[in-house]
């Protein structure tokens, strides 16, 4: 019933460790499908094992010479790998506990994502929607032993516990993944895919469910984050954090805004309006900071040079953004629903909230005409909406 997702790169141990758990304590037709993201620690060498011995193992590579990332492999591995109705996102370092899986086939249904509680050590800041305990984050020095029978305990106080969110790992129904076109690869190779897609499962009317009695442990982002070959626990490698910013500018310029949840990570999806910055004194810095957080910045032209290297400077980080669309600065402005006018010699760090919580802003207003906000002068000309036209990334950039 289930195939578990597991994209790997470099993590050859903590692919052997979660394996093991797997195979210890989830039922044997579980389906494993693996992608081997161009390792060099042998990982590959290992799948072509696994494939030999267990006939739910099933595993494909990446060739190189550089990665694809998860954000591509979740997809090849869901669309042309997996062979069972539901399919979960599952990571290299998660532990398997017992009757998690019999949890999973029992709360799925269609259109709902099921997420099971992460128990984590204190890597990250606490959060409501997790359990902190610390069993170690290396797979040998993980007491089994104490943590299952830890684990037993806490899963009886837990009983029929739920919440809403979503988080990693969770699980739905393969033809629910595929009916919103899956993971968008504008957030390759990683950072900020799931968070795109969860707004996009919200959007579709997907509902959410966050199972407390039934969790896993979580050594927590080997992938690439805290990859061993790149840094150590805790400490974010450059690599992510280079991507991260780059996901993150594409997340705004698609969205509007910045990763929105509540406390348990329920999404939160502003509304997405068509919106133009006309700003005085625009130079390549104030370039930089504005162009994500609207459709189309418009430039005085003598600012033109510096909009022409920011756009051959940042183009190939925006990947299916047009910039040359996005940023203008002739003397024809492009129609937009709503146009907001500043002078950035006015601009502030705390006016700069304002333009990045503006989506929330409009929605409180239902009005077309022309109206202030502090310093900005806001054209009101179309109060209409576009986030739902995200739902599916197969016609999203036509």
């Amino acid at each position: 019933m289930v195939s578990l997702i597991m994209p790997g790169r470099d993590n050859l141990k903590y692919a052997k460790w979660s394996y093991a758990s797997i195979r210890k304590n989830a039922p044997a037709d579980v389906e494993i499908c693996f992608a081997d993201d161009f390792s060099k620690d042998g990982t590959w060498e290992w799948c072509e094992e696994m494939m030999k011995v267990d006939p739910n193992f099933k595993a494909i590579r990446n060739e190189g010479p550089t990665r694809l990332g998860h954000t591509i492999l979740y997809d090849r591995l869901i669309n042309e790998v997996a062979t069972r109705d539901i399919v979960g996102i599952w990571h290299c370092d998660m532990y398997m506990t017992p009757g998690t899986v019999e949890a999973i086939v029992e709360n799925v249904k269609p259109h709902r994502v099921v997420s099971l509680t992460r128990i984590e050590p204190p890597l990250h800041p606490p959060g409501p929607e997790k359990v902190l305990m610390d069993f170690k984050t290396e797979p040998e020095d993980f007491n089994e032993e104490e943590f299952l029978k830890w684990y037993s305990k806490y899963k009886e106080g837990a009983k029929g516990k739920t919440t809403e969110g979503i988080f990693a790992p969770w699980f739905l129904l393969k033809q629910d993944f595929q009916s919103v076109g899956g993971h968008d690869p504008l957030y390759a190779p990683q950072s900020k895919e799931d968070s795109d897609i969860f707004n996009r499962f919200l959007l579709a009317g997907y509902s959410f469910v966050q199972l407390w009695d039934a969790a896993i442990y979580h050594m927590t982002c080997r992938g690439s984050r805290f990859n061993p070959t790149l840094t150590t626990p805790g400490t974010n490698s450059t690599e992510w954090n280079e991507q991260n910013m780059i996901s993150t500018r594409n997340f705004i310029r698609k969205w509007g805004h910045f990763v929105k949840h509540d406390q348990f990570l329920m999404p939160q999806v502003p509304p997405k309006f068509n919106i133009a910055f006309e700003v005085k004194n625009c130079d390549y810095q104030y370039i930089i900071a504005l162009e994500p957080w609207c459709d189309i910045l418009c430039v005085d032209n003598d600012k033109a040079e510096d909009a022409k290297k920011y756009i051959e400077t940042e183009q190939v980080r925006a990947k299916s953004f047009d910039l040359s669309k996005r940023v203008n600065y002739s003397h024809i402005r492009p129609k937009t629903d709503i146009t907001v006018y500043f002078d950035t010699k006015d601009l502030t760090q705390e006016r700069f909230q304002l333009l990045t919580q503006l989506p929330e802003i409009l929605a409180q207003n239902e009005e077309t005409g022309t109206f202030e906000l502090d310093i900005f002068k806001i054209e009101v000309n179309n109060i209409q909406t576009y986030e739902h036209r995200f739902i599916n990334i197969k016609t999203i950039y036509n």
